[in-house]
């Protein structure tokens, strides 16, 4: 079956393993080749942010104020420049995919084009921006990315940003919200035709989301968290507040967001429908989408790339999902919003 995916990493990837193109990439779980060969209707691409180069414990023997008490935790920043070099390393690699596999992918932004990319039979490639701190407290800097080509921000990653606050396990934290200029450019971002995308948001950061926008906005890779109880996951009223909006949250196949256990490394397409069924139940039908977040997870997968799609279509059918339902999960859930933001 055709389906959009919200969300994977690849272009991270890519760079990682320093490719100029994401046409055919070994040790991932997408590439463009695939893409093609397995149906694909349209593929979100991430250009991913890293805010942290890493946290470590401090040797109290070399604390430059002389406290050798105990270790502290020190985290290292990337400055702006560096995050700049980020986004643009993997802005290239979609450039060069879009302009080297022409034949079988091309890019998108609008409705109109997801259209005529399928009647050409072309996968529609949306470039997206997960972690908004690129923006850098900068109005401007969100036109400039629309003008690249961005059609979605996933507002903050783990860390603080200039959007608001992530998803955290200490319950003060979980409930702060959106900043003055979060608020401001979440409103920008509707005015102008970009998808607000809530996954990674804190519980506060994400009612103030659904305050401030009217129409439809996406948890575009995040699951039940009565299922599972990762506070990357959407709660029941969340995911009710979402349907409400008209918006869509997209499967994750990380183990910690399927899992009741989180320390289970097995991604099962057995317990993927079990969060299907939990969305439909609580927000609809509509509200049901796909957010892979392949390229960006780890653990053991019973969907191991694009190509093995097809088995959770199918397991969703035995478990009584009409055609019309499967197709709604699918890719026009998504393609609605697409059709209504952009």
């Amino acid at each position: 079956m055709n389906y959009i995916d919200m969300h994977c990493d690849t272009l991270a990837k890519a760079v990682e393993q320093k490719k100029e193109t994401a046409k055919k990439l070994e040790h991932t779980m997408v590439d463009a080749e695939r893409l093609h060969r397995c149906g694909t209707k349209a593929q979100f691409f991430a250009m991913f942010l890293q805010q942290k180069k890493e946290e470590n414990w401090s040797d109290p023997g070399h604390d430059p104020d002389g406290c050798r008490s105990e270790k502290r935790k020190i985290s290292l920043w990337y400055n702006g420049a560096e995050i700049e070099k980020q986004m643009q390393d993997m802005y290239a690699v979609y450039q060069n995919t879009m302009e080297n596999c022409a034949d079988i992918i091309a890019p998108a932004c609008t409705y109109e084009d997801l259209q005529r990319n399928w009647q050409q039979k072309k996968v529609s490639a949306f470039l997206t921006v997960e972690n908004g701190c690129v923006v850098d407290g900068k109005m401007e800097r969100l036109e400039q990315l629309y003008q690249m080509g961005v059609r979605l921000i996933t507002l903050t990653w783990n860390d603080d940003n200039c959007f608001g606050h992530p998803h955290a396990k200490d319950a003060g934290r979980m409930q702060l919200g959106l900043t003055p200029f979060g608020k401001e450019a979440v409103t920008y971002m509707t005015e102008r035709g970009i998808l607000v995308d809530v996954s990674h948001l804190s519980d506060g950061g994400f009612y103030d989301v659904a305050e401030l926008v009217r129409g439809p906005f996406v948890a575009s890779h995040s699951n039940c968290r009565e299922l599972a109880p990762a506070t990357r996951n959407l709660t029941d009223d969340m995911i009710r507040v979402l349907a409400e909006h008209g918006g869509v949250a997209g499967l994750n196949f990380y183990p910690p967001f399927l899992n009741t256990d989180p320390v289970d490394k097995v991604s099962r397409i057995e317990t993927m429908c079990e969060h299907v069924k939990r969305l439909v139940n609580v927000g609809g039908i509509e509200c049901v989408g796909i957010g892979t977040d392949f390229d960006g997870i780890e653990g053991k997968f019973e969907i191991a790339d694009c190509t093995d799609m097809k088995k959770l279509f199918d397991a969703l059918q035995k478990t009584g999902f009409s055609e019309d339902a499967l197709e709604k999960i699918a890719y026009k859930n998504v393609e609605r919003v697409i059709r209504e933001v952009m």
